[in-house]
């Protein structure tokens, strides 16, 4: 319902804004007394004030002030109410400065109906536009903000609190952890959390980017400074000017580029591939990656003064398996959501199965969970999900773990053999995944990656479709 409030010391001025406005999902309100009509503002703050220039008493400028003035607005964060003078011929002028004061708009006496129509329908218009951006904002805020991303385990709120707090700067973000662990998402929060909200959110995975083509695609290019360039092209950092670039997979990025994100951190700004000088731009720079940058320092496939520069606010996002007490919350959502997506609404999955999710290791993290989930209400036979629909790595294991007996037979058996085995099921269990199957062996990755060429195990092409 959009409330119209109409302050006029004459009846006939009331009686037309009644006639002329009344319609379905608006009501009219109307006061002869302008302190009458401000009580009336104060008690349902109405979405427009029509407002009288000419009163005894108080005249419109002073209900003007006290509907969008200073004051008011100090009262409340934003002045919702739009505000129309009605005026005499002879007080256009004044009229014209009540706009400069925060009226929407003037209209003279006599008052037409159709020109009356017409400018409130052009300012509900603009209550209409301004209520769907406030639900456009709220959506971007449930969907971005950090209360989005679903966990309560102590290292996952340890970060969210830490990113929280680096939205309110202007500092380089460097977010690390593993392949499906939310690093975009992460990425996206701290943008929409920051004062930049309202500019763009520009993303870019410098994995996914032929290296010959990436250069280009990052910091765009003048025509004909190469074969096929035949007009000026954007790149994403100017794309993302006075907003946010995400360096997604930042570890990829080649080293011939990393000189020139350096000096985009160091003086912001780019030069363009065929460019005859640099153009400055307003970037902030918030960049990700699933590898061990220091590591690469070491073997020089990572400049040193690059990560300095990247990392001045590190994250570190924790794998699945490391808050497994939010497994259970990540599954219910994600089934709720797959039910609706698919209209599978009448799909049950019990909960004796929720041990199944909570003890497996999940090397894909939250990205993969969320994709068996799917995959489950997909194919779900009926309208239970059991325990034989599950993939087979949620199948109970019926190897021993930890510390178990070995019966040695009489003839004897193969050492390396074992060991060939043991590796094998280690990267079976974890999807040929080296760094958890590693782990799990209590081995180095080097380690594992020689003993995996020493007994020739390589996953069969039939394992990657």
């Amino acid at each position: 319902m959009i409330r119209i409030l109409a302050i006029d010391d004459e009846p006939s001025g009331l009686e037309l804004v009644t006639t002329a406005l009344k319609q379905p999902g608006v009501e009219i309100l109307g006061a002869n007394d302008p302190e009458e009509g401000l009580a009336l503002y104060a008690r349902h703050r109405p979405e427009i004030v029509l407002v009288d220039m000419m009163m005894p008493k108080l005249g419109g400028m002073e209900v003007l002030t006290r509907i969008v003035g200073p004051e008011a607005a100090s009262a409340r964060r934003e002045i919702q109410t739009i505000v129309i003078m009605l005026t005499a011929h002879g007080t256009v002028e004044a009229a014209v400065e009540a706009m400069k004061s925060g009226a929407y708009d003037y209209l003279t006496k006599p008052i037409g109906i159709h020109e009356l129509r017409l400018v409130v329908e052009r300012a509900l218009e603009h209550v209409r536009l301004r209520a769907e951006v406030r639900r456009l904002r709220s959506t971007l805020d449930a969907k971005y903000g950090f209360e989005s991303i679903l966990g309560r385990s102590k290292r996952l709120l340890a970060v969210l609190d830490l990113a929280s707090r680096a939205a309110q700067t202007t500092s380089t973000v460097l977010i690390r952890g593993e392949t499906g662990t939310g690093k975009e998402l992460i990425a996206r929060a701290i943008h929409f959390n920051s004062p930049r909200k309202e500019q763009p959110f520009v993303t870019i995975n410098c994995g996914a980017i032929p290296k010959d083509l990436l250069e280009s695609e990052l910091f765009g290019h003048v025509k004909g400074s190469f074969t096929g360039a035949i007009g000026n092209k954007t790149g994403k950092v100017e794309a993302a000017n006075g907003g946010t670039l995400f360096l997604d997979e930042i570890g990829d990025m080649p080293s011939s580029l990393q000189v020139k994100l350096l000096r985009l951190l160091q003086n912001q700004e780019i030069e363009k591939v065929g460019a005859t000088g640099p153009s400055k731009v307003d970037v902030r720079i918030i960049a990700a990656t699933h590898r061990n940058l220091q590591a690469m320092i070491e073997t020089e496939t990572f400049r040193e003064d690059l990560y300095y520069r990247l990392s001045v606010i590190p994250l570190e996002l924790p794998p699945l398996r490391e808050r497994a007490d939010d497994i259970p919350e990540l599954v219910r959502l994600f089934f709720k959501g797959a039910r609706e997506k698919h209209r599978r609404q009448d799909l049950l999955l019990p909960e004796e199965l929720m041990e199944r999710f909570v003890h497996y290791n999940w090397p894909g993290n939250v990205r993969e969970l969320e994709n068996v989930i799917e995959r489950l209400v997909v194919l779900a036979d009926g309208n239970l999900i059991r325990a034989t629909d599950l993939p087979d790595f949620l199948q109970p294991d019926d190897t021993p773990s930890g510390n178990f007996q070995i019966r040695l037979p009489a003839e004897g058996f193969s050492l390396e053999g074992l060991e060939r085995d043991l590796i094998l099921k280690a990267l079976q269990r974890f999807d040929w995944n080296q760094s958890h199957a590693a782990k799990h062996l209590g081995l180095s990755r080097k380690t594992l990656i020689y003993r995996m060429e020493k007994f020739n195990l390589r996953r069969e092409p039939a394992g990657d479709s």
